[in-house]
């Protein structure tokens, strides 16, 4: 579904991706692992046309989108969840989910809000509730629940464990799980190997830009060195 070919990017005269592969397939989950600044929100970036590459491609559905805007991008069913969150502070939880709502795809799973409150049940008694009022792991239920309602093929995650209690961490990998279950596509960006291993199928480990290693979630914990020396734990 995903597709980076040699990819080359960063900001400015920086370059932040070296010549970096990968793939995530329909209904897959793959996680990006490592350290701070090793790379992950500008993979991310760079798939939904928010870096500069100087060289490679990135495909979507065998369709070249290397340099598209970020709104072609998402119409092509690319949603993006940035680790900030941005919820709009001042609407409602259910107002911020009709912001979000567009049309149902044929080639994607539809997304109504009964559907998206099954999969975050935690949200039907927050609907009312100003988003500004909500806990960080509410605001981050929320901002997947408003993605999901854009109907995306693909769920582009930017450390979605990051400042969130245990307890809703746990909630969050199983909500995303039956994400990935309906066929959605789901890349995201962890430095928790914990959380990447209850939802990833597989990891592709990251350090200065460049991929280092790559393999399955099981594979990879229970070699443990390498995930140790990634992390630098």
């Amino acid at each position: 579904m995903l597709r980076f070919a040699r990819v080359n990017a960063g900001y400015g005269a920086v370059q932040v991706l070296f010549d970096l592969d990968l793939t995530v397939e329909k209904g897959e989950a793959v996680a990006l692992i490592g350290r701070n600044g090793a790379g992950k929100t500008t993979t991310l970036k760079t798939a939904i046309g928010l870096t500069r590459l100087t060289g490679g491609q990135v495909l979507f559905d065998g369709e070249d989108i290397t340099g598209l805007a970020t709104h072609a991008a998402a119409r092509r069913g690319l949603g993006w969840v940035p680790e900030d969150r941005r919820v709009f502070a001042r609407l409602t939880v259910w107002e911020n989910l009709d912001v979000g709502r567009r049309p149902p795809r044929p080639d994607a799973p539809e997304w109504s809000e009964a559907r998206v409150l099954d999969v975050f049940p935690h949200l039907k008694g927050l609907l009312e509730r100003p988003a500004a009022h909500l806990s960080g792991g509410e605001q981050q239920m929320l901002t997947v629940a408003r993605t999901l309602m854009g109907q995306p093929r693909l769920l582009l995650l930017d450390e979605p464990s990051e400042g969130i209690a245990p307890k809703v961490v746990e909630d969050l990998a199983r909500a995303l799980a039956g994400v990935k279950a309906a066929g959605v596509g789901i890349l995201l960006s962890e430095q928790n190997w914990r959380f990447a291993a209850a939802l990833a199928d597989r990891a592709v480990l990251l350090e200065r830009g460049r991929a280092v290693g790559e393999g399955s979630m099981a594979a990879l914990i229970a070699e443990g060195d390498r995930l140790a020396a990634v992390l630098g734990v």
